[in-house]
Formats: structure tokens, C-alpha cells, sequence
């Protein structure tokens, strides 16, 4: 004998949709991420000082806004050890990094075990306008002023305006690119 089918109750229900819900938002996110590992895009560190420290982070999340007045914007993760200074700061620069120099990318990324201000200690820095340290040896760096935090999602979108520029010399670009450092030549 055959019973007829009931319709699940609303709980039966309610946490295998959650599960799906969640198990499409963790793919979709991941889908995204495999998605962005295809745009190859420049390596940065971005680095601060001011009365809350000296840090920095490797960064490929950079880009700019507009030549008059000068501006860009670093994307810069909240959680992140950096976020708090960089932030109390005001001041940041962009120093756009030279294929030969993927071991700075990996000690800023932290990859490399040194965290904080250990991480200065590779490379030689100075300073342009604002204060905040400047890799010499960077393909440009730009010295900027913190004027707008916007908080989208998890991370925080940062605004500089740009008060020095240093141009280095040319030279072949480091990129990250699938999930690896790459190098490119300029024409």
C-alpha cells in the first residue's frame, strides 16, 4: 500500500534552503574569485607612516580616478593589520613594483613570515611631501593624502589625492596573473 505524499512542513524546509542558499553564495563567490585570477593586473605596496606607525601591504586592488586634481583609490581589506593605521595616518604612498621585485610583494603580503615594521627592511625608503615611505627602486610611486574612506562589502576604498609623484626607471613591471607573480615588458 502506497501512502499519499505529504508537503513538508516550513522547518523541513527552511534549512535545506539555507544550505542551498549558502552552498550558491560560497560557488558564486569562488566563481568570482577564479574570475579575477584572469585580469592581470599590477603589483603594488602601499605604505604608511604617520603617529599611528609605519606599515604596509602588497596590493593589486589600485587604480585611478582622475588627473585634475590627481586621485586614485586602493581597495584594502578592513580586517586587515594595516587598515587601522593607513586610515589614522591620512597619508599613503603607491609604489608600483619592478619584476625583479616579487620578494618585496611576498613580504608585504606577509607570505614571507615578517609582519610589521620587519617588513621595511627590505628595500631602501624614503620620503616624498606627505611623509609616507617610498621604495626606491619602485617603476612610480605616488605620495598621497587620504581624502575620502568609502566601506563597501569587506573592505575599505580608499581615496588619495596625489601631492608628489616619483617616476623610476623603466623596466619590466611585475603583475600577478592566475594566482602567480609574472613579469612584462613594456614596448
Amino acid at each position: 500500500m502506497t501512502r499519499p505524499l505529504r508537503p513538508p512542513s516550513p522547518g523541513e524546509m527552511a534549512a535545506p534552503a539555507v544550505n542551498a542558499r549558502e552552498a550558491a553564495g560560497a560557488a558564486r563567490s569562488q566563481a568570482y574569485r577564479d574570475g579575477m585570477a584572469r585580469i592581470a593586473s599590477a603589483v603594488h605596496v602601499i605604505a604608511t607612516d604617520g603617529p599611528a606607525g609605519r606599515t604596509g601591504f602588497t596590493a593589486t586592488a589600485v587604480t585611478s580616478i582622475s588627473d585634475a586634481p590627481p586621485t586614485l583609490l586602493v581597495c584594502l581589506n578592513r580586517a586587515s593589520a594595516s587598515a587601522a593605521r593607513l586610515v589614522a595616518n591620512g597619508v599613503f604612498c603607491v609604489n608600483t613594483l619592478a619584476a625583479d621585485q616579487a620578494g618585496l610583494a611576498e613580504d608585504f603580503a606577509g607570505r614571507s613570515g615578517l609582519h610589521g615594521e620587519a617588513r621595511f627592511s627590505h628595500g631602501v625608503w624614503t620620503t616624498l611631501a606627505t611623509g609616507a615611505p617610498l621604495l626606491d627602486g619602485a617603476l612610480a610611486s605616488f605620495d598621497c593624502r587620504l581624502v575620502e574612506v568609502r566601506d563597501i562589502a569587506t573592505h575599505h576604498v580608499l581615496v588619495g589625492e596625489v601631492e608628489a609623484v616619483r617616476i623610476g626607471t623603466a623596466g619590466e613591471s611585475l603583475v600577478y596573473l592566475d594566482r602567480a607573480y609574472r613579469s612584462v615588458t613594456g614596448g
